[in-house]
């Protein structure tokens, strides 16, 4: 029976470590993006509604009442916003029931992060009911801290779900590194005052100050993680996304952090059980 875990002679050697790292969900962790088009696609054509695909650009990484909002707008369905949320998210939910694939890339990181005790959030647009849900096969002892879309009075593209998840772990945001997929998340956690690593999922990010932009989540490491938290700080008052707060600014105390139910909101990461 063989390990996941990096032998301890094979550990990368101390160094510049971010402050927290956090990491979006659909699209970057596992590969659910889809699943919601899916969702979004069948519960209009329901309603009589066709979606174009130029919507998805749209709506993708959103918070569901953002998204919800804008195809009810652009489709002029007749059905109230609380409807349609829970429309969506019993058909996304009924998609995971197929089961949650992971990204390329997705187990190795987690695995790598918990090895060296990198305390890890998990930030996303998604319910709570739908996090719980993915989180069982995400492995729960992964992260430090669960932030929901639901749980903050603003969500993504917002800067609070980035600023709760560092306050939560008592970690700067300017040292923190996000890990997300969209220009949506990408704007919350730069908004935030958080280095981005992006990795497109749907649509093309450009590169950026600050923004290391790849392929596959495949090329993100501790190594490539501890070199762009070590990076000078590119958020000048000239280059900082409007509302961003200055790195190391003090958290507002309305962003109060979302904490997960169970075991991921117990306390630091603990290294994922060996198989």
């Amino acid at each position: 029976m063989t390990s996941s875990l990096p032998a301890l002679d094979t550990l990368i050697p101390l160094g510049p470590t971010p402050g927290a790292v956090l990491l979006d969900m659909d699209g970057t962790l596992v590969d659910t993006e889809g699943f919601w088009w899916e969702a979004e696609v069948e519960v209009f054509g329901d309603l009589g509604h066709a979606l174009a695909d130029e919507h998805r650009e749209v709506v993708v990484g959103g918070p569901m009442t953002r998204s919800a909002g804008y195809l009810i707008e652009v489709t002029g369905a007749d059905i109230a916003l609380d409807e349609l949320r829970d429309l969506l998210n019993g058909a996304f939910l009924r998609r995971l029931e197929r089961g949650v694939p992971l990204m390329p890339g997705a187990r190795r990181l987690l695995t790598e992060l918990a090895a060296h005790r990198v305390p890890t959030a998990l930030v996303s647009a998604s319910h709570r009911e739908v996090i719980d849900r993915v989180l069982a096969s995400l492995g729960a002892e992964n992260f430090a801290l669960t932030v929901a879309g639901d749980e903050l009075p603003r969500s993504k593209p917002h800067p609070d779900p980035y600023l709760a998840a560092a306050r939560g772990l008592g970690a700067d945001p300017g040292r923190c590194v996000a890990v997300e997929d969209t220009a949506t998340g990408v704007a919350s956690a730069e908004a935030a005052g958080c280095r981005v690593i992006a990795v497109p999922s749907v649509a093309p990010i450009a590169p950026a100050a600050g923004r290391t932009v790849v392929s596959s989540l495949e090329e993100v490491d501790l190594a490539l993680l501890r070199s762009v938290a070590a990076s000078p700080s590119p958020l000048t008052p000239e280059a900082r996304p409007p509302g961003a707060l200055p790195p190391g600014s003090p958290v507002p105390e309305a962003a109060e952090p979302a904490t997960g139910r169970g075991p991921a909101a117990q306390g630091p990461a603990a290294a994922p059980a060996v198989p």
